[in-house]
């Protein structure tokens, strides 16, 4: 059979609660080698590209650094262009904040990286309006809320502009540039001004891809303006639908197409040679990603007091929402509107603080034999639900070896999923055209 083509991606299981810390095949999250590994078993999988995530400050629990960030956290542009020499054919995605640093020198990065790669070069722009983080700047503060995504749109129509302002085809190989094949930016905004010319030509691909993650109102337009991928939250088939016929819905406004616009939800698999033995293994992982002193923490992020004294296999605290103990994470919004919710979860299930968090926490999974999981992946993308996946896999750096292994052949034989790379670019991959 064939049908609508799947896009697959691999999220490095960095500094995250997906990931099981105590399997004794875990390994670095800071060698090289554990990049390279997940880089070239991607690549061998024939996927679209490799995607890197970021943190600009480690957590704080209770005033201590949170578990997960002793690992560290290096920075990503780095990271992937050293993967650009030991791969040939895997796009690049780095996650950069467009609120801590500057549209000039970012846009000179993403594109080093770009030529580097010979156009394998993605940025995923997201955005802080977190004062914790913004201690670690020299402005020392942060945006508003809602002046987050109208820098982000500015610093990215400022980078687009610097990335087209050499003529196409310009690429100095010996010859002169001709008259006027540079142009002169000049950009007044309310976040930025710029005047200059750029010190790079134009890559393989034209520019960067841009991928973005917001989910309100305002992320979702933004993301139809100016994104070439969504890496969505929502993995499920009717929150997939929804999400989907909501923004490829919005791209008409921007003049564009919907196939110009790839949906690609973060999910996680468990593979079996049963559906039976899958979800036992899927159980299995769940409970080594929440042990008792990590679903104790997730609740009191919720809560906002210290509950060390709660049993995790006993019932939610009885107890009125606090100020908050954690900094750093992403901000949970209305706590108590949470709190009530998980509480009322709670007793209608029966769950324990830990059942609770694992209940609450998971995420988008596709669990069952590698047929099945084929079949899965298959359905969400013939039925409009996303343009493919961002696979988070939970263990580093071999956790995806399995489902290139097992899953990958069985999609290639739908006729869904490519077989070899037939471009060189990221923008090839994902079946979408470069600057107009």
């Amino acid at each position: 059979m064939s049908g609508k083509r799947v896009h697959l991606a691999a999220h490095f299981p960095g500094v995250n609660n997906t990931t099981v810390w105590t399997d004794p095949r875990s390994r670095s999250q800071i060698d090289f080698a554990s990049f390279e590994h997940l880089a070239r078993t991607a690549e061998r999988g024939r996927f679209d590209f490799f995607f890197l995530a970021e943190g600009l400050r480690l957590r704080e629990h209770k005033g201590r650094i949170h578990d997960l960030d002793v690992v560290g956290r290096p920075e990503s542009l780095t990271v992937l262009s050293a993967l650009a020499a030991v791969t040939d054919r895997l796009g690049l995605a780095g996650t950069v904040n467009a609120t801590f640093n500057e549209p000039y020198e970012l846009a000179r990065r993403l594109s080093t990286l770009d030529h580097l790669s010979e156009g394998r070069a993605a940025w995923n722009v997201v955005t802080t309006s977190d004062a914790f983080t913004g201690e670690n700047f020299r402005r020392g503060g942060y945006l508003d809320h809602a002046d987050r995504y109208t820098r982000a749109a500015e610093f990215v129509g400022l980078a687009r502009a610097l990335w087209d302002s050499w003529a196409p085809g310009e690429t100095p190989r010996g010859h002169a540039i001709r008259p006027g094949a540079i142009g002169t930016v000049r950009h007044s905004g309310r976040h930025f001004t710029v005047e200059g010319r750029f010190t790079l030509p134009r890559s393989p691909q034209g520019r960067p891809v841009i991928i973005q993650a917001g989910d309100s109102d305002s992320g979702r337009e933004f993301a139809a303006e100016t994104a070439d991928v969504i890496f969505s939250r929502h993995g499920s088939l009717t929150d997939g639908k929804a999400f989907y016929t909501d923004v490829k819905r919005r791209l008409q406004r921007y003049g564009r197409e919907p196939d110009e616009l790839k949906i690609m939800p973060a999910a996680t698999f468990a593979l079996g040679d049963t559906d039976e033995e899958a979800a036992e293994r899927a159980a299995e992982i769940r409970r080594q990603q929440v042990g008792p002193q990590t679903a104790v923490a997730f609740v009191e992020q919720v809560w906002g007091r210290d509950l060390s004294d709660h049993d995790p296999d006993g019932p939610l605290p009885d107890l009125e929402v606090g100020e908050g103990v954690t900094q750093g994470r992403v901000p949970i919004g209305d706590r108590a509107a949470v709190a009530a919710k998980w509480r009322a979860l709670a007793e209608e299930k029966h769950l324990s603080i830990r059942e609770l968090v694992i209940e609450v926490t998971g995420r988008q999974t596709f669990v069952g034999t590698p047929e099945s999981v084929a079949g899965q992946i298959d359905q969400h993308v013939q039925q409009d639900a996303a343009d493919g996946f961002v696979l988070v896999p939970h263990l580093t750096p071999g956790g995806l070896d399995e489902f290139v292994d097992r899953v990958v052949p069985l999609l290639q034989e739908r006729g869904v999923f490519r077989t070899e790379y037939t471009g060189r670019t990221l923008r090839d991959h994902l079946g979408i055209g470069g600057p107009r």
